[in-house]
């Protein structure tokens, strides 16, 4: 077959987490639940950091920008599942397939910046407290910010229009629930050693750079607390770092262990079945690790709720 048949594709197939028919109803709601807790859950995070002038603090800032991210990244891959599921079709368009795995990387991408722009955060507020507020100022807050969004828009952007340089066979069939861009590249009917190269060296540029980012924020963290001279004031200072080291914990185990088992086996089934972890659990955990034993946004959100149900109160009254 020659390469100018194999770049002409218009569609792939997605097989999906199981090609049981049986299993395909569990899935789907199972999936729709995850999705409907993650969307809900995030939001109301986004709402309560908002809505509550106490919690407009950089902190807080970057968490609902983590929400939001969550939201994204999730969205660009479970509604497309749900509805293959649905529609008992497996069809994604090559251009669906290209936009899908831009968003992934992108939002995906944003969210491992906004990880060490909090550690970042919470290194400020712990080694320089009295200047915290005059270092992580209104703009400093902003800037961070737009500048993780642009450094994952281009690192998205030149990874997926490396793809657009391959050949694929027609009706390519891809073991996983979307399209996801290392997969993409391994299946390719062409030359990928250039994709390769770009591929690992964006991970090492854009994934190691915020990695030691992240982890030098935190070894000054824990050496200023070690500095601390009373238990309470040790316990008070870690406290405040408990739930971003929880999903940093939990972004990065998943991650490596999504690796371990791609690297241990070429089931590439199994290896979709466990990146289930990083795209649909871990965005969804995240509210509850931030708010369960958070009394800033539980105190938000109760009073958020309080003054919803009362202008819901005042408008059904005038309506009668």
């Amino acid at each position: 077959m020659d390469s100018g048949n194999l770049t002409r594709v218009s569609e792939f197939l997605l097989l999906g987490l199981s090609e049981d028919p049986a299993l395909q109803p569990i899935l789907f709601g199972l999936f729709l639940c995850m999705y409907l807790i993650t969307v809900l859950g995030n939001l109301l995070i986004i709402l309560a950091v908002s809505s509550d002038f106490h919690l407009h603090t950089p902190m807080y800032f970057f968490l609902s920008n983590l929400s939001l991210a969550d939201i994204c990244n999730t969205s660009t891959t479970i509604p497309k599942m749900l509805l293959n599921i649905q529609t008992q079709s497996k069809v994604i368009t090559y251009s669906g397939c290209i936009t899908q795995m831009y968003f992934f990387t992108l939002f995906g991408g944003w969210d491992h910046f906004l990880l060490t722009v909090m550690a970042y955060d919470r290194f400020v507020a712990i080694c320089h407290p009295l200047h915290y507020m005059v270092i992580m100022n209104l703009w400093l807050c902003g800037l961070l910010v737009l500048v993780s969004w642009i450094l994952s828009a281009l690192g998205s952007l030149l990874q997926c229009l490396m793809v657009l340089r391959l050949s694929f066979r027609p009706g390519l069939e891809i073991p996983h629930f979307f399209c996801e861009l290392n997969q993409m590249t391994q299946l390719a009917c062409s030359d990928n050693f250039l994709n390769n190269i770009v591929l690992y060296s964006a991970t090492v540029l854009l994934g190691g750079g915020p990695l030691a980012g992240l982890l030098y924020s935190y070894s000054k963290i824990m050496s200023s607390i070690r500095a601390i001279p009373s238990a309470q004031g040790k316990y008070k200072a870690f406290s405040t770092c408990v739930s971003h080291l929880s999903v940093v914990s939990l972004f990065y185990g998943t991650s490596l262990g999504i690796y371990l088992s791609s690297a241990g086996t070429h089931h590439s089934q199994a290896s979709a079945k466990a990146s289930v972890l990083y795209t649909v659990v871990t965005p969804m955990l995240n509210p509850f690790i931030y708010s369960l034993k958070n009394r800033d946004i539980k105190g938000a959100l109760k009073r958020f709720f309080r003054v919803s149900g009362k202008l819901g109160t005042i408008i059904l009254n005038q309506k009668m």
